[in-house]
């Protein structure tokens, strides 16, 4: 399959079909004055339905979405959708972002003016870059997998692909977060020679520092580190649990249910944002339903819970990796990485702490990132070329 346009255009009866489940709900009861402490408050969720359902407007979300020049392509048996948008600097480097779960391709819709013209947005025309914002396979519109074993490994691969067979471009830039960062870490991993440097917002669940049997070995930092880790999934990290060992089970409630799909995923965005509490401080409604819109129409929440498991059973060990290496920690993100494991794995140039922010760090402070990146980038930049 060569590449294709792409324009979303989701059917009238996939839209009446929600509708109509949006209006026969049976909720469940709640214990009173406990907020989000255990899963999603009932109260909140009832006022986002109820926004769903009377105010929100996909076809306007849609004609915004497809603003962006969006194409497929057929990858190793996957059909990949992605965004290409070409830089308006001078010299604009290609660099492809890697969304995590559970966002979407749209945690870098903020960001790609940012990066793609700089100039209009309090930056140099220099800094410019070509963007690629792929979906993972099996989130929203690109395809599912139809065999195992398609992980962060094996997606850091399909990205090798996507960027030079499909695109033509011979060196690149790479960034991501969540799922995103693995993605990033093993391209670089694997492919150095294709990567002019990586810039990643999180490095995920450090499993050796959590499972360390000798704590004499650790630093005050990563003693730390290990005690965090531990509490935060004992605490949080049941979702993980359930998607990471049977994720089929889960998909069957939320595939099926809006309310309960919407539950899940807006549990993840409070509990990992820096909103303090309060949701609509980092992200509008309409910026919500957009991306568990995407889950819906698209059918994807099951087959996207599988990353978990594929990560968890069939992942290679990652090892140091030396191409330039750039962090940008938000502190009220997931799990922060201490400096010095950053440094004795990775390729570190550039250790930053950014002011403020969370998880979804493109969606929170999208200025802040994009800054970041194109600070990190610019002592990398060579001159590319791309096949459309």
């Amino acid at each position: 399959m060569c590449i294709e346009r792409f324009h979303i255009k989701v059917s009238d009866e996939i839209l009446d079909d929600l509708k109509y489940k949006l209006e026969h709900v049976r909720w469940p009861d709640e214990l009173e004055g406990l907020g989000f402490e255990r899963g999603t408050e009932i109260n909140y969720l009832k006022s986002l339905i109820s926004y769903w359902k009377e105010k929100f407007d996909w076809r306007s979300q849609e004609k915004e979405l497809n603003r962006f020049s969006q194409f497929r392509c057929n990858v190793d048996g996957i059909d990949i959708h992605f965004i290409h948008e070409r830089g308006k600097g001078p010299n604009p480097i290609p660099i492809i972002l890697t969304h995590g779960w559970p966002d979407s391709y749209i945690r870098y819709q903020k960001i790609i003016p940012l990066l793609t013209d700089p100039a209009n947005h309090r930056g140099k025309p220099e800094d410019s870059f070509d963007v690629i914002v792929p979906s993972l396979p099996g989130f929203g519109f690109s395809s599912s997998p139809k065999y195992s074993g398609v992980n962060n490994y094996r997606i850091s691969e399909i990205w090798a692909k996507l960027m030079t067979e499909k695109l033509g471009y011979n060196k690149f830039a790479a960034a991501g977060g969540d799922v995103g960062s693995g993605v990033t870490r093993y391209l670089a991993l694997k492919h150095p020679e294709l990567l002019i440097g990586i810039h990643l917002t999180d490095i995920g669940i450090i499993r050796e520092l959590m499972t360390s049997q000798d704590n004499t070995k650790l630093s005050e930092d990563e003693l730390q580190y290990k005690k965090s880790a531990i509490e935060w999934v004992s605490n949080e990290g049941g979702y993980m649990s359930i998607q990471s060992s049977k994720p089929q089970t889960l998909a069957y409630g939320l595939s099926d249910s809006p309310v309960g799909l919407a539950a899940w995923i807006i549990e993840k965005f409070y509990a990992w944002s820096d909103c303090n509490g309060e949701l609509q401080q980092k992200f509008s409604r309409d910026e919500l339903l957009t991306n568990i819109m995407i889950y819906w129409v698209t059918n994807t929440i099951g087959s996207s819970a599988r990353i978990y498991y594929e990560n968890m059973h069939s992942l290679p060990p990652m090892g140091h990796i030396e191409v330039p290496t750039g962090m940008a920690l938000f502190p009220a993100d997931i799990l922060l990485p201490p400096k010095e494991w950053a440094e004795r794995n990775l390729n570190i140039k550039r250790f930053t702490t950014m002011p403020r922010g969370g998880h979804f760090t493109a969606m929170e402070e999208p200025e802040l990132l994009a800054e970041e990146i194109r600070t990190f980038f610019r002592p990398y930049r060579t001159r590319t070329k791309s096949n459309i």
